[in-house]
């Protein structure tokens, strides 16, 4: 009988916690491996080095929670696309924001960088894919064809096509020379979260919630091999350096596949939950996962996973007898793709047609990329990571060594040597690192271009106050030293105002409870109205808008006009109160408005109809009034642009 041996394939190397909120977006370095950035919905892209404990530095100027992150291959730059429909560029050496960009109306849900240009992909909410020019700040290229939100894109290796996967069970491949659709592929039958180029031939791979990996040969456009037995939706896959096989990060556990013909070579058991991105450095494949606002990175050891021969039992099923070795994989199949003869920084140049956008740059994107700054706490990680050592070799260094593996085999699994395993089941010790409170900060806030400046409901600090205003002044040499009392006065600056503002909330809205309590709904809303502070109104109609069956035809000719000051306001909590309650007045009354209005005049006298006649009348006035501010509205970008947009498909019937 065989010696069993011990082994460690996989290990949990650490935990962090990466955001003061959730964690939204996370991409890894495919370079080096080891660096890492993650976005969250404090509106944060944040910088880390695999196995330190230490944030590198802090990327702010995002006003909403950033969705998608993406490294070029130098690691060099850094994209991020907010829930908004922004797009930021930073160059990471420089510590500055490098481009701003603005055109998608709805959430960034993927991005790329060409591999070797100065272009960016993106794919959005809005269905919509984008080529962007990071040099001239504009898009070159809009693709259409999807019909759902975009959920990946990957460049392909020579740089001349780019594929796109989206929630419509659809992967498409664009050429980005003659700017058109080459072929779509159809099959999955559920959302397609990722695809993945083969680094030689001309093979695409795509994973999808269906819990199927399928492969497409580029040059029939047509299926090689669908695998199918997933244990949950595939959320990673990265194809080996060399071609030889697939990984694919599932619900815990780590797959190598094979796909001429499709085979499971092995699986590893990882603890990693839903993995979020892979990378592979020094024969190690790097996971990484995140859940709420704490990310964990894992390793796997590859020299220690079967690629090659031995084929593990999965449920994978099998088109050959298991004694029949699988043909090799690395072996060309079809055509190598073309790469660029010279590593040229000058990118591609990209068709353009009618239908391109471009931004010219303003003034006011200049000015805000100058007075943009870098807060650097850790200047040794720092210039180690982002300094270029020479003019050629680039960030991040490469290392030789890997990581070292935990000293202690506490639950290692047991794989004899004369009988192959199907997994190595790995359970291995945590070890949580702890962050500083405050990473290093690079600023960057412009102003949106054309639209009205809104205060965001969730923000890291409030509007019109400084911390400066609440700290004592610098004491210069010639300055006599600062006593107590005035120490305290300035700090208490604005305080009994703050106080004043509070209370006088806080008794409005006991007047209006009160007289809820004692009267009927109407009254309360009109005693909030004479008040006249919008701050009351919203809070009341926050409460009013739980329970549909509260509103009456009356109570909306009083809310109406109080509607059109809230569309109108700076604050962001009062544009979305007001538009949720002027979307279920329209859902629930305006059909009995319209049918109403319409109806012939009725024979003799009926005083209900008329009292109902005249109230529906007044609304119509009101709502004929909003509907020139929603159509004038619906034409902004992110959130605000999607509810007035929806509200003005509601009021159509208007006209």
């Amino acid at each position: 009988m065989a010696t069993p041996v011990v082994t460690k394939t996989a290990w949990k190397l650490q935990e962090i916690v990466a955001h003061a909120s959730n964690v939204s977006s996370l991409v890894l370095g495919k370079a080096s491996g080891r660096l890492l950035a993650t976005g969250g919905d404090d509106c944060r892209v944040n910088l880390w080095s695999i196995n330190k404990p230490n944030c590198i530095m802090s990327l702010t100027g995002h006003t909403s929670p950033v969705e998608s992150v993406r490294l070029n291959t130098p690691e060099e730059l850094i994209v991020a696309g907010s829930q908004s429909g922004s797009i930021r560029v930073w160059d990471l050496e420089a510590a500055k924001i490098l481009r701003t960009l603005m055109g998608h109306k709805a959430n960034i849900c993927s991005l790329d960088f060409h591999p070797y240009g100065e272009f960016v992909a993106s794919g959005s909410q809005d269905t919509n894919i984008k080529l962007w020019d990071i040099r001239r700040k504009g898009c070159v290229f809009r693709y259409r064809g999807h019909s759902q939100a975009v959920r990946c894109l990957r460049f392909s290796p020579d740089g001349k096509w780019l594929a796109s996967a989206a929630d419509d069970h659809m992967v498409k491949l664009w050429d980005l020379t003659a700017g058109k659709m080459m072929s779509e592929f159809p099959g999955h039958t559920g959302p397609v979260n990722v695809v993945e180029f083969h680094p030689n031939e001309y093979l695409l791979a795509s994973g999808s919630s269906d819990r199927t990996i399928r492969f497409w040969d580029l040059e029939k456009f047509q299926v090689v091999s669908c695998i199918e037995g997933e244990p949950g939706p595939v959320r990673s896959i990265l194809f080996n350096p060399d071609g030889c096989c697939l990984y694919s990060g599932c619900q815990d556990s780590l797959r190598v596949y094979g796909w001429e013909p499709e085979r499971c070579f092995d699986v590893v058991v990882v603890n990693w939950g839903k993995v979020a991105d892979l990378a592979i450095c020094n024969d190690q494949l790097i996971g990484v996962a995140f859940s709420q606002s704490n990310v964990s990175s894992y390793v796997v050891d590859l020299t220690r996973v079967t690629r090659t021969g031995t084929v593990a039992q999965d449920p994978v099923q099998d088109s050959r007898p298991p004694t029949e070795q699988p043909s090799n994989p690395s072996a060309p199949l079809r055509r190598i793709y073309e790469r660029p003869s010279t590593t040229c920084s000058k990118p591609q140049r990209v068709k353009h047609n009618s239908e391109s956008e471009r931004r010219s740059p303003s003034s006011e994107d200049d000015k805000d990329e100058r007075e943009s700054r870098a807060e650097i706490q850790n200047a040794e990680d720092y210039n180690e990571i982002f300094q270029p050592k020479n003019s050629i070799s680039r960030t991040p260094p490469r290392r030789s060594e890997p990581f070292p593996a935990p000293p202690e085999d506490d639950m290692a699994t047991v794989k004899e040597m004369a009988k192959p395993s199907p997994a190595l089941d790995v359970q291995c010790p945590v070890t949580i690192l702890e962050v500083p409170a405050q990473p290093p900060v690079l600023t960057s806030t412009p102003a949106p271009k054309g639209e009205l400046s809104i205060i965001p409901a969730t923000r890291n600090e409030p509007i019109g106050l400084k911390a400066s205003d609440f700290l004592p002044a610098v004491k210069l040499p010639q300055q006599a030293e600062l006593v107590d009392e005035d120490a305290m006065s300035q700090i208490r600056k604005g305080h009994d105002t703050m106080c004043v503002v509070l209370t006088s909330r806080h008794k409005n809205l006991d007047t209006v409870r009160a007289v809820w309590t004692t009267s009927d709904i109407k009254t309360s809303v009109d005693s909030a109205v004479a008040i006249n502070d919008l701050s009351v109104v919203v809070d009341l109609l926050n409460i009013v808008n739980q329970k549909a069956s509260l509103w009456k035809l009356d109570l909306c000719t009083t809310i109406l006009p109080q509607i059109e000051k809230l569309l109108q306001s700076k604050y962001e909590s009062y544009v979305q109160t007001g538009c949720t309650s002027l979307k279920l007045i329209l859902q629930r009354f305006l059909p009995l408005i319209t049918d109403i209005l319409a109806a012939p005049p009725s024979v003799g006298v009926d005083i209900s109809r008329e009292e109902r006649l005249h109230k529906c009348r007044l609304c119509y006035k009101q709502l004929k009034s909003i509907s020139g501010l929603i159509r004038s509205k619906s034409s902004l970008s992110g959130r605000h642009g999607s509810a007035f947009r929806e509200l003005h498909l509601l009021m159509a019937a208007l006209d």
